[in-house]
């Protein structure tokens, strides 16, 4: 039984990829391992100090694959608590009890799956792996069709020149993050979870291939967030400081966005190989290095929110202006548009979580808060580029220019064609002329005569 329940937690542990970090399948047998090893020290103690008094009949420890049990005499009940990975995620912390009867340990009772919270109805492992797989599936939609919807808004914004500000620019190098974030994501599942059948730990290659990965993913993630943290800030200066050079505030924020993560995650690396270089560098045994990564990105979220509740309140005094027109009702929805409008592109929806990140809020299951953290953070980038690009009036502008523009080269190609054909069955004085009409027309005046046609259509 032991052995069966350790199956769901691998799918548990190895399918998740949440904002601030969670254990993968290596890293988790790992942890299993370390515990193995501590309860073989543990009992080797055990008999090295003679601290046992068992009579022959007596039961000696063990471990059963999940928990380490201690050496007891003759009709000795012994118990344990549930193992921390199931407390984890399971919110029960339960105690599994044995009898030691003629020298033999009778069966765990009540059962794992009933002490740590499992439901006994079906198999646990079917049962867990359909969820989780729901999880992995949803995250991997929301982060290909971001992927795509980014790719197609970088296009936009890149090949037209008429969209190319400071402001175009900044969400230019977000929609880059957040398609960095996700090629990330993509190559961290590739790596470490493309079959489970092999097991990582036991590859030198793969360990180096996963530790890459692993900083990769971490700047990727540094890198969202501080150009999150960008975009917040320079819509809060926009509004706040009437003349200022946006010229040379973009530069720092270059710095901000693409260097402040390179600031962190290089020291992140370095202690994670001098100080926890184990597993996939996935686990964070010692608080103070994950703290490298993980303060960075709880300052971005606060700054965000504070930043979003002064910009919304600049809205609100602007909106009661006596200047504004418009009656209460229409204020009230241009305010709600706004926060709406704002709440992706300062990823104020982290802040549900991010200060909570090993407690589940009252209100909401541990089911349907990953699968809502997951589902949020893998379809942001989505949202942001219909927001900011396909739903922008300036793209939309530009992109009926360019359609009405390449409608009227298109026509006038085809009316070229059609007057050449006819000039060649035709032939004579008239195809002359008509052909001369033709050539006598500078490329410049043609170029001038399809402005003012576009200009009007």
């Amino acid at each position: 039984m032991p052995e069966i329940l350790a199956l769901p937690c691998v799918l548990l542990l190895s399918t998740l990829t949440p904002v601030l970090g969670i254990l993968p399948e290596c890293d988790f047998m790992l942890e299993l391992n370390k515990k193995q090893d501590e309860c073989g020290y543990a009992l080797h103690q055990e008999d090295t100090l003679h601290l046992q008094h068992t009579s022959p009949l007596g039961c000696r420890g063990m471990w059963d694959n999940l928990s380490c049990w201690m050496s007891v005499e003759h009709a000795a009940v012994a118990n344990v608590r549930c193992p921390s990975f199931i407390v984890i995620f399971q919110n029960k912390d339960g105690v599994v009890h044995r009898n030691c009867s003629d020298g033999h340990w009778s069966e765990p009772y009540p059962p794992y799956e009933i002490a740590c919270g499992f439901n006994d109805s079906e198999p646990m492992s079917e049962q867990n792996e359909d969820y989780y797989n729901t999880i992995k599936m949803t995250y991997t939609v929301g982060y290909a069709t971001s992927l795509a919807s980014l790719t197609i808004a970088m296009l936009i914004l890149s090949f037209s020149r008429k969209l190319h500000c400071t402001r175009n620019y900044i969400h230019m190098h977000l929609f880059m993050s957040f398609i960095l974030r996700a090629i990330s994501v993509f190559v961290k599942d590739a790596v470490l979870f493309s079959d489970y059948e092999i097991d990582p730990c036991l590859s030198d290659i793969q360990l180096v291939l996963c530790k890459l990965v692993m900083i990769f993913f971490q700047y990727c993630i540094m890198a969202n967030f501080s150009w999150l943290l960008v975009e917040g800030l320079y819509l809060h200066t926009l509004l706040v400081i009437s003349f200022f050079s946006e010229r040379k505030y973009f530069w720092w924020y270059i710095l901000i966005g693409w260097g402040a993560p390179a600031i962190f995650t290089i020291p992140w690396a370095l202690s994670r190989w001098a100080y926890e270089n184990t597993g996939c560098w996935n686990t964070n045994n010692i608080p103070e290095i994950w703290w490298i990564i993980k303060g960075p990105i709880l300052f971005c979220i606060l700054v965000n929110l504070i930043m979003f509740i002064s910009i919304i309140r600049i809205l609100v005094k602007k909106l009661k202006c006596p200047d504004v027109g418009g009656n209460d009702c229409s204020h009230y929805k241009r305010l709600v548009k706004s926060t709406l409008l704002l709440i992706p592109l300062f990823g104020i929806h982290y802040i549900l979580f991010a200060f909570t990140p090993d407690m589940v809020p009252f209100f909401l299951s541990l089911e349907i808060r990953l699968y809502f953290e997951l589902s949020l953070g893998s379809f942001q980038g989505f949202v942001v580029a219909i927001l900011y690009c396909f739903l922008n009036g300036e793209v939309q502008a530009e992109l009926k220019r360019k359609w009405r523009r390449w409608c009227i080269d298109r026509y006038l190609t085809v009316d070229v064609k059609q007057q050449h054909n006819s000039t060649m069955s035709n032939g004579g004085a008239n195809g002359g002329t008509q052909v001369s009409l033709l050539t006598k027309c500078s490329p410049k005046t043609r170029s001038s005569s399809l402005q003012v046609d576009s200009s009007l259509i």
